[in-house]
């Protein structure tokens, strides 16, 4: 069936308005038809759109008050499921501020109780360096008087040594002068002893 020019250039701005506003161009492309009938038709077509807009029916009374009923349903169920949530979430945030003081509490007490164990430890620490500064020192002064005891055995032997050698050098000497004097007296006694004949 082989549609009128009419009926052609009104499914084109059907077609078109669907998408943005039909224009005489537009409608003329899509229908094939000439630029008269295109705005010609398409000016019909308007009229009747805005014509058939403008026809809006009165809204029955009993339709308004059912839509004010429902309206009023949905405003208190509204503001009861408003009012809930409200207090749910007023409970959760007073519930979570009551754990967050509790661990804020909890973290207090642990950071004093850290402080604590920290200045006794540091107490302890102080008390066991000046002990052994002080067992150091105790040490330093036995070291030294050991030290200055090893100097004068080192000292003493040395003199024990020099004063051996001096000795074994004044006893060699005497002995050396004991010879001496032991060869001359008995030279002595020669020369003194009368010297004995044999009797006949």
């Amino acid at each position: 069936m082989t549609l009128s020019v009419k009926d052609r250039v009104y499914a084109a701005a059907e077609q078109i308005s669907a998408e943005r506003r039909p224009t005489v161009s537009t409608v003329r492309a899509a229908a094939s038809v000439s630029n008269a009938d295109s705005t010609r038709y398409l000016k019909e077509w308007s009229e009747e759109k805005h014509a058939a807009g403008g026809q809006v029916a009165a809204t029955p009374a009993a339709l308004l008050e059912q839509a004010a009923r429902l309206a009023g349903t949905c405003w208190a169920e509204a503001s009861t499921m408003a009012a809930e949530r409200h207090a749910a979430v007023e409970a959760a945030w007073a519930q979570e501020r009551k754990d967050k003081d509790v661990e804020i509490a909890e973290l207090v007490s642990d950071l004093d109780r850290v402080t604590a164990e920290k200045d006794a430890a540091g107490v302890e620490f102080t008390d066991r360096m000046a002990e052994l500064e002080s067992r150091l020192t105790d040490m330093g002064s036995q070291l030294a008087d050991m030290g200055d005891q090893l100097e004068a055995a080192r000292a003493a032997e040395r003199t024990a040594v020099q004063d051996a050698s001096e000795a074994a050098t004044r006893l060699a000497t005497a002995e050396a002068r004991s010879s001496t004097l032991q060869e001359v007296h008995n030279a002595l006694l020669q020369r003194v002893t009368p010297e004995t004949k044999p009797s006949r």
